[in-house]
């Protein structure tokens, strides 16, 4: 048995994600332009690092289409409880923020139990937790590779399967991954993916640490998205949204040689804003993409194909 088709809607009306629970992990949100305006009224959704960068500007667009939003961070609880502040003052939607480490399994079973229990249901889940850092790849030591592939591989998987839990219950859901152009490409200037030395490293910051790690991860989390689409075809849809260069709090520690290089191999020749993001999410997540699974969304400004 397979998902059903659902019943043939004008287009607002199937992007709308009116009575249903979206689990988001990572923050994004919908679009402001009035033609593509939905409602996700009496909806829940939940997300993973959802209270800064991208997933904060998701997790807005939930709220103003009506979505009730969970937010889930790692460490930052005055960051996460503020944005379940923010979303609750300006759209009268319900909005709670929960710490949660989803490198451990237990704990992302935990999470979706109360997400399940505090907003009645789950249809959505939008896994973007991530992180990042930098060492010489022939110097790195096991434990040092597994800790950045422990969040954004494993972390994303166990997300995943604690959701799926709930989904095969009740025989339908929705998975979104965040992955990113470098699931795809090598990165450059850098090195495939890499980062400026610390400044209270001992070495010349000029020279730039690889940060292969990251493109594996990203890499992986892709082919297991569309992995698991088939195996799970019977009880949810799942998709991936792969940002390119992002303004983002975390492009301003860049090098500026590197953005000069990302901007003039960017066909339009800026940065994405991180709300142009939220339409593509709000599309994958609602009845407008119902025959979307295995999918794969590139949002870079054209730069993986220029």
């Amino acid at each position: 048995m397979s998902l059903k088709a659902p019943e043939n809607k004008p287009v607002l009306e199937a992007l709308s994600l009116k009575g249903k629970t979206v689990l988001v992990t990572g923050q994004y949100f919908i679009p402001t332009f009035a033609h593509l305006q939905t409602e996700i009224t009496n909806s829940s959704a939940y997300r993973v690092g959802g209270s800064r960068g991208i997933g904060l500007d998701v997790s807005r667009g939930m709220a103003e289409a009506g979505a009730n939003v969970a937010i889930a961070y790692r460490s930052s609880n005055k960051a996460g409880n503020e944005a379940a502040a923010e979303l609750r003052e300006k759209h009268g939607v319900k909005s709670i923020g929960y710490q949660a480490d989803v490198s451990d399994p237990a704990a992302n079973d935990d999470l979706v139990a109360k997400v399940v229990k505090d907003f009645g249901c789950l249809d959505v889940i939008v896994i973007n937790a991530g992180i990042s850092d930098c060492f010489d790849t022939i110097d790195s030591t096991p434990a040092k590779y597994r800790e950045q592939l422990a969040v954004n591989l494993d972390g994303a998987f166990y997300s995943a399967q604690a959701a799926a839990k709930e989904f095969k219950k009740q025989g339908f859901g929705n998975i979104i991954f965040t992955t990113s152009i470098s699931a795809v490409i090598v990165n450059r200037p850098q090195n495939q993916s890499i980062v400026r030395a610390p400044a209270h490293d001992a070495r010349d910051v000029s020279r730039y640490l690889p940060l292969i790690q990251y493109n594996a991860s990203k890499a992986g989390l892709l082919h297991l998205a569309k992995s698991l689409s088939i195996e799970w075809i019977d009880f949810c849809r799942i998709n991936c949204i792969s940002p390119g260069y992002i303004a983002t709090e975390m492009v301003q520690y860049d090098p500026e040689e590197w953005k000069r290089q990302w901007l003039a191999e960017t066909p339009n020749r800026r940065f994405g804003q991180p709300y142009e993001l939220k339409g593509a999410y709000v599309f994958c997540a609602s009845d407008a993409s119902s025959f979307m699974t295995g999918g794969h969304i590139v949002i870079d400004g054209g730069y993986t194909v220029a």
